[in-house]
């Protein structure tokens, strides 16, 4: 099994709040309908206040490589991370397990 993490952060400026910000997030939150290879979704917004901290997270396992790569190349998950690539950035994290 592969785990894909992936963890946001809003760019300067940007609230939770925004109807675009919550779009990003229902996109992603729709994802582990709409793509066959998710054996395993949870996303969610972060509830530290630390300095440190990022804002929105994902922990998705997958069965292998091609699994991941063709959960990436899908087209609701390029719709999706295009929509946050209007307003966070973000770090990732793929090891297996």
């Amino acid at each position: 099994m592969i785990r894909h993490l992936v963890l946001f952060k809003l760019n300067e400026g940007v609230e939770r709040s925004e109807p675009r910000v919550a779009a990003g997030a229902a996109a992603f939150e729709a994802l582990a309908g709409q793509v066959p290879e998710i054996a395993h979704w949870e996303c969610a917004w972060n509830f530290s206040d630390r300095p440190i901290a990022y804002d929105y997270a994902i922990n998705c396992a997958v069965a292998d490589r091609d699994a991941l790569r063709r959960y990436l190349e899908h087209p609701a998950h390029q719709a999706a991370a295009g929509q946050w690539r209007e307003f966070a950035t973000w770090v990732i994290a793929d090891y297996e397990f």
